[in-house]
């Protein structure tokens, strides 16, 4: 055995002698290689294991941050609820202690007549307000901003100038505009909601129309319309809802379409409403009546449209006069005013 070695390693060396004799630059290239595979070796298995390692942390570290995100998203909705539920609790305070003094502060603004009180609920009723208590609560408000415009106007009275007869005056001013702002506001809350029904009708139409000719009964087809237009037209949605649950209280369907066009206030909804009415009573188609209803309502839509546009020159008038016009004058003009001043009335001075 120990034959072979010596055997081996005299055949190796005088080899070894002879390429370093002959090519001493490829011997140094085979050792500095085997140098360089040495160290290449090691870095490449630990840069493997880091990447192993970083992969695995990635793929649980997933699952913990999804985790983590689930329960800040849960904590930050629940945070967002408590929230909303203190506003909410403290606007059902705020609306409790309203009605409970709502009949002291509106006892001397009642309606003396019953067609007085109708004409308020009606008026609260277009607005979207039908609680039984609504006609009160607007009362006392009418009552509580006047009182604060009162104590407002005498304030900024005081605090200008000083304790004078136009303190009074001021005080006055300051409650006759508190007293009659709720009306104001009450009165563009339903002229909104009308307008807001009108523009819906047409649309809601059409899907009534392709309810009944589908095979609903115009019951089941005003369901279906208040079910699918829900998020797109919500106003006029919450209206057929109200009917609906009416019919289902076997409220008779006459009355029920009556009540619709009466708390709403839109002549469009009236006119539906004594058009089916007379479609049931008489037997006539229901789907074509409707079809017919709902084209002229989009042919009135599409006039006023274009009687808004024709209006648009003229509201355009004001805007371009007062704040336009100056502008351009001033471009256009004052360079010449301007040269006209300092050569044209120097020059007339020295004549005379």
């Amino acid at each position: 055995m120990g034959d072979q070695e010596d055997y081996r390693y005299q055949g190796v060396m005088p080899t070894m002698d002879i390429i370093s004799t002959v090519c001493p630059d490829l011997l140094l290239a085979a050792y500095s290689s085997r140098i360089d595979m040495a160290y290449v070796v090691p870095v490449v298995v630990f840069l493997g294991v880091i990447a192993l390692f970083w992969f695995l942390l990635d793929i649980f570290s997933k699952d913990q941050r999804a985790n983590a995100e689930m329960r800040l998203d849960a904590l930050n909705d629940k945070l967002r609820g408590n929230a909303t539920a203190r506003k909410e609790g403290k606007a059902e305070l705020l609306n409790k202690a309203l009605e409970k003094a709502s009949p002291s502060l509106a006892k001397h603004l009642q309606p003396q007549t019953v067609e007085e009180q109708s004409k308020l609920r009606q008026r609260l009723s277009e607005a979207g307000y039908r609680s039984e208590e609504a006609a009160n609560m607007f009362l006392a408000i009418k009552v509580i901003a006047a009182l604060i415009g009162l104590v407002l106007g005498g304030g900024i009275g005081l605090i200008t100038g000083g304790f004078s007869y136009n303190v009074l005056l001021r005080a006055l001013l300051g409650g006759g505009i508190g007293f009659y702002l709720p009306e104001l506001i009450l009165n563009s809350l339903g002229s909104k909601r009308k307008k807001q029904i009108t523009l819906a009708l047409p649309d809601c139409l059409d899907l009534l129309v392709v309810s009944v000719e589908a095979g609903l009964g115009l019951d089941q087809g005003i369901r279906k319309v208040s079910e699918e237009m829900k998020s797109t037209y919500p106003v006029i949605t919450e209206e057929l809802q109200l009917s609906t649950l009416q019919l289902q209280m076997g409220k008779p369907r006459a009355n029920v379409l009556q009540d619709l066009g009466a708390r709403t206030g839109v002549d469009d909804l009236r006119t539906l409403a004594s058009l089916l009415i007379q479609a049931d009573k008489f037997g006539s188609g229901v789907a074509q009546a409707l079809r017919v209803q709902s084209e002229s309502m989009r042919t009135k839509r599409q006039q006023i449209a274009e009687e808004k546009a024709a209006k648009t020159a003229v509201k355009l008038i004001f805007p371009l006069v007062v704040f336009i016009f100056p502008g351009v004058f001033v471009v256009l003009v004052g360079p010449a005013a301007i040269q006209m001043a300092r050569e044209m009335f120097p020059a007339m001075q020295g004549g005379r």
